[in-house]
């Protein structure tokens, strides 16, 4: 009855099994994001901070339902990296920046991270922590708010992207970050971010990689050569959503 009553759909009509509310992912990842600007360096660069500000902000501006509220904060970190939290967070490292060479291809990659959001996956990873790490009963537990302190919050930090397994957790995680490509590919597209850059954003990052890479299985990160293959087979789509938008973004460094 509990994975009946828990069973919701994806943006892109993926079925899902959540447990949590939102209410509880966004207080998570407010309090995260807050610990990770009181702990890492944030980039006081004013040209660097409009521009990261002016990609993301296009990007959710354009949502459908539009998105107010949300903090986008440049974090000085030599990492290729950025990430999106429940609660309206973006974070984006300046090492991101040496690899996503134009603003499209900074848009994929901020666009996919709010893809990960919009798709709720992290309060589905949660949810199959709970399913396979502690067992339903202790999953219907915290469905009813009855689990306190140290073990939801340990939970929940794995929700959010802290950590995962080998078997059963794992493939989950690969599947988020196709989705997460899909849809992010599509809201560039339609903040007029050109969704071509996409694939050689991906590119670049195989080549900063230096072509080291653990097996697919072992990663929660899809193969490079069979991401670029599934935005080229979502290309059609969004190029039709690119010539449709009426926004053409002027993010410049």
């Amino acid at each position: 009855c509990l994975l009946l009553t828990a069973c919701a759909t994806s943006p892109t009509g993926r079925k899902q099994l959540i447990l949590v509310g939102d209410s509880e992912m966004n207080q998570m990842g407010v309090t995260s994001f807050q610990q990770m600007k009181s702990a890492q360096k944030i980039s006081r660069d004013r040209e660097t901070n409009q521009y990261v500000q002016c990609v993301a902000e296009s990007i959710l501006s354009s949502m459908s339902k539009g998105a107010t509220g949300w903090e986008v904060v440049v974090f000085e970190e030599a990492t290729a990296n950025a990430f999106a939290l429940p609660g309206g967070k973006v974070g984006v490292h300046t090492g991101l920046l040496a690899v996503a060479e134009t603003p499209d291809q900074l848009a994929a990659v901020i666009g996919h991270e709010i893809g990960h959001v919009l798709s709720r996956h992290g309060a589905e990873r949660v949810s199959h922590q709970l399913a396979t790490q502690t067992g339903l009963q202790v999953a219907d537990a915290l469905a009813q708010q009855r689990v306190e302190g140290a073990t939801e919050r340990q939970l929940l930090m794995a929700g959010l992207g802290l950590g995962a397994q080998l078997g059963v957790l794992l493939p989950y995680s690969r599947e988020h970050e196709s989705e997460a490509d899909v849809i992010g590919l599509d809201l560039l597209a339609q903040a007029g971010f050109n969704p071509q850059e996409s694939v050689t954003l991906w590119q670049n990052m195989a080549k900063a990689s230096g072509g080291t890479r653990q097996p697919q299985f072992m990663s929660t990160h899809p193969n490079p050569q069979k991401r670029i293959k599934r935005l080229q087979k979502r290309m059609p789509k969004a190029t039709v959503i690119y010539q449709s938008s009426k926004n053409r973004p002027k993010c410049h460094l």
